[in-house]
């Protein structure tokens, strides 16, 4: 399953809702990237915090699944293969929660993948989310939001849109997506 969408739309707090309530076995991928960590965020729990010459050089060996360079800061995003294949060969959902370049990456190798576009009910609801997080500088917050503009014009390429204009309600829907999607696929199974 891919989760994306615009910085400040909920992923995170949807995510953490979906794989307190799903009955699925769900398992998170742990993204890494070159950017340091924030306050309270744990290495191999939060993010694999790599140095950029350590995340380089494991781009340039194939280690990665997808990987971005995001927010014209330099730092680099991406999700390792070590990370997923695993996951999946165990028979476990691998969630991805990452932005719609990393998507389409992904989708080239995995076209079967599950993809949930999640979006807040306004951009003014957005930027207001974002600068309550109080972790951006106005340059920064601009950039984000220059992004998320560019991200909700892809939503169409994802097979499912979520609004979250209220968690519980939101989870929910994410929750009977997966759960539709899990039946379709033993439908497909028996056939």
């Amino acid at each position: 399953m891919i989760i994306s969408g615009p910085s400040g739309a909920g992923k995170t707090t949807l995510l953490q809702r979906i794989f307190q309530d799903s009955p699925l076995p769900l398992t998170p991928s742990v993204s890494a990237t070159t950017r340091a960590p924030r306050p309270g965020e744990q290495q191999d729990r939060d993010y694999h915090f790599l140095s950029r010459e350590e995340f380089a050089r494991r781009r340039e060996a194939g280690d990665f699944l997808e990987c971005c360079e995001v927010y014209g800061q330099g730092d680099w995003y991406g999700t390792l293969r070590s990370e997923v294949t695993p996951i999946l060969a165990s028979g476990k959902w691998v969630v991805l929660e990452i932005d719609v370049q990393g998507t389409i990456s992904v989708l080239r190798q995995f076209a079967e993948a599950v993809t949930i576009f999640v979006q807040p009910d306004s951009l003014d609801e957005l930027e207001r989310r974002l600068r309550e997080r109080g972790t951006e500088s106005p340059a920064a917050l601009a950039r984000r939001l220059d992004v998320a503009r560019h991200e909700m014009e892809s939503k169409l390429l994802y097979r499912h849109l979520v609004t979250n204009d209220n968690v519980e309600r939101a989870a929910n829907e994410i929750c009977e997506i997966l759960n539709q999607e899990c039946r379709n696929a033993a439908g497909d199974q028996t056939e």
